[in-house]
């Protein structure tokens, strides 16, 4: 089988990657252990995430080589001998945070803090290969209503953007909420999730088109950070008061400003920092205002279920920016890289 693998650190320069950066090479398909399955793999989900190992991280190891690609839907192609309700031919959709079963968190539903939680195609080979082998635990039935493609949008972006909202900002209806990087997977994910709960929605760009699109999405205020201060903008259509939650993944170019726009008892999530994570942060404005602030990388096997039957009610409805064959993974990563898309990219495998 075709495996696509990064082998070594490469950064995005001038628009491009070297092509030595994701390495195509041929693997044997692996053999189910009793309590795994193989699939075939239809679609992975391109997500930030896996520009981050290709570029490396500051401070952080990845096992390199690895392969990357988290979100990964499929048909099973063998069973062992101890999976029970999934047979082969099924379609499927595989939740990526790994985790052990037995620990107190994990008892407790919050596989999230399980000292040994991981993702697929982060501490451990992902889906941008022909075949997988893995745990039945992680392997869920797929509805005919949604597609591989569609699947493939969901387990990041959306299982992350529910747990920062539900589970971490306990969002309300009739509640505002300002989303920054209105074209990204995770904060398209938040609008969907916040429209679907009754929240007034404001969003940031830099580009006027990705605002109109999330205009069709639910959110109601615009800002085009490059023209104008969202702090103003929300300032003033808040009468001053500031909104009830922020959610910032860019990091330093706009946590601090994040901060200055929630009103008191304001709640800001964050699940990365795209823009910097070297950030100052004027502490008065967080004890004096009351404000709370929480970090989340992904969520739990409940929030992942919750997202999946979202989707199977219509009330979810993934966006896909665009489809890349696996042989283009590399022009992909470059579209990622660029800030143009709008939604996910998704990669035939």
């Amino acid at each position: 089988m075709r495996a696509a693998v990064i082998k070594q650190h490469t950064s995005f320069k001038d628009g491009k990657i070297s092509s030595e950066a994701i390495v195509f090479e041929d693997r044997p398909i692996p053999v189910p252990k009793p309590n795994e399955c193989l699939i075939r793999v239809k679609a992975c989900g391109l997500n930030h995430l896996d520009t981050w190992v290709r570029r490396g991280v500051p401070g952080h190891k990845f096992p390199l080589p690895l392969v990357p690609g988290s979100d990964i839907s499929g048909i099973v192609e063998k069973t062992g001998s101890k999976v029970q309700n999934l047979n082969v031919g099924d379609r499927v959709l595989v939740n990526p945070g790994l985790y052990c079963g037995e620990c107190e968190a994990c008892k407790e539903g919050r596989e999230f803090l399980c000292s040994k939680s991981g993702l697929l195609g982060e501490t451990t080979d992902g889906g941008c290969q022909e075949y997988v082998c893995l745990d039945q635990k992680y392997v869920h039935a797929l509805s005919p209503k949604i597609t591989f493609e569609q699947a493939a949008c969901l387990p990041i972006a959306y299982v992350t953007a529910w747990q920062m909202l539900i589970e971490k900002a306990k969002i309300k209806k009739g509640e505002t909420i300002l989303i920054h990087a209105a074209g990204s997977g995770v904060s398209v994910a938040c609008i969907e999730i916040a429209k679907m709960f009754g929240l007034t929605i404001f969003v940031t760009s830099t580009s006027d088109e990705k605002l109109a699109r999330a205009k069709n999405l639910g959110a109601s205020r615009f800002v085009n950070s490059k023209k104008e201060s969202f702090v103003e903008f929300v300032k003033n259509h808040t009468q001053k008061r500031g909104v009830d939650v922020v959610v910032d993944h860019v990091g330093n170019p706009t946590m601090m400003d994040s901060i200055r726009c929630l009103k008191r008892g304001g709640r800001l999530v964050s699940c990365g920092a795209t823009g910097g994570s070297k950030i100052t942060i004027d502490w008065n404005f967080v004890f004096f205002k009351n404000i709370a602030l929480f970090g989340s990388t992904y969520g739990s096997q409940d929030d992942f279920q919750k997202v999946l039957s979202s989707v199977e009610a219509g009330k979810l409805t993934p966006i896909i920016d665009s489809m890349v064959k696996f042989p283009d993974l590399i022009k992909a990563h470059e579209a990622l890289e660029s800030g143009k898309v709008f939604g996910k990219i998704v990669i035939l495998i």
